[in-house]
């Protein structure tokens, strides 16, 4: 009867071993954000999200909570596939769009800044959780940007971008930085490429001394990290059921899943854009 106890037991934990075995593991998901110069989630989160120390860090915590900087390596979207303008609005570059981080998008002058000059510097970004085959760009604000305005992609200033790339827990490169006086923020966004649409954004104030030029009027153009959007179709229907390869002209008006939705940023549809997905695009009435 022992004998049979045992080889019971013994069987039962191979079979228990091999489950554990065979079980898929969960893919880690990609997270991570700029640690040198830190953005403004990292340096929020070093300070202590239950206590601050910066007046700004503080601001940022009464506007959005404690939760943000505690999950600060996750201000992202996770379906973007390159198309940022079209998932992230004017003002709320800092937060990705999201409501979760809005504190990051105070417009404020007294962000801790890490001192900064032109020319080569290394630059450190932390993953926590590093994904092979992802792109990384850097980007920083044109001359005449004003630090107490919300942040548009229109003030952005393309630096660098690190094709294909694939990260470590801390990567550094070295980015030959344009002259700049007074405060700045050099931004960047991690796009994966294999195996998820998800990208990060980080925003890194720095300062290069001296003041602020008077602000000045954006460039015509405006600097783009993403491909032009495509040409519109001549026909669109407001009015009608959404649907996707459709133009939709800002103030458009449509209808999904029986509501009725308004269009925030012209844009030609896709799938996956449906509005109750992508609130950048579509509010809802």
């Amino acid at each position: 009867m022992y004998l049979r106890t045992r080889v019971a037991s013994a069987a039962a934990g191979l079979l228990i071993g091999s489950i554990l075995v065979v079980l898929p593991s969960t893919p880690a998901s990609a997270h991570g954000t700029m640690s040198n110069p830190p953005s403004r989630v990292y340096t929020c989160k070093n300070e202590g999200p239950e206590n601050p120390q910066s007046a700004a860090c503080k601001a940022a915590v009464a506007a959005g909570g404690t939760q943000a900087f505690y999950d600060w390596n996750e201000v992202s979207l996770l379906e973007v596939g390159g198309q940022h303008q079209a998932f992230v609005p004017n003002g709320k570059l800092c937060s990705a769009g999201r409501d979760k981080y809005r504190g990051l998008d105070l417009a404020r002058s007294d962000w801790p800044a890490t001192s900064f000059s032109a020319g080569p510097r290394t630059i450190t970004y932390h993953a926590t959780a590093p994904h092979s085959n992802s792109n990384f760009s850097f980007y920083i604000t044109r001359n005449g940007w004003n630090p107490t305005m919300p942040l548009n992609w229109s003030d952005l200033v393309h630096i660098q971008t690190f094709n294909n790339f694939n990260p470590t827990t801390f990567t550094n490169w070295t980015i030959n930085i344009p002259a700049r006086t007074g405060r700045h923020i050099l931004y960047s966004i991690w796009q994966r490429v294999v195996g998820s649409n998800e990208a990060f954004y980080t925003c890194s104030d720095v300062n290069f001394g001296g003041s602020n030029p008077p602000p000045t009027s954006p460039p015509p153009t405006t600097p783009t990290p993403t491909p032009p959007p495509p040409s519109p179709t001549p026909t669109q229907n407001p009015g009608g059921t959404w649907a996707a390869g459709v133009f939709y002209a800002v103030g458009a008006q449509v209808t999904y899943g029986g509501l009725r939705y308004q269009c925030l940023q012209q844009h030609t549809s896709l799938t996956g854009w449906e509005p109750p997905n992508v609130p950048a695009l579509w509010r809802r009435l």
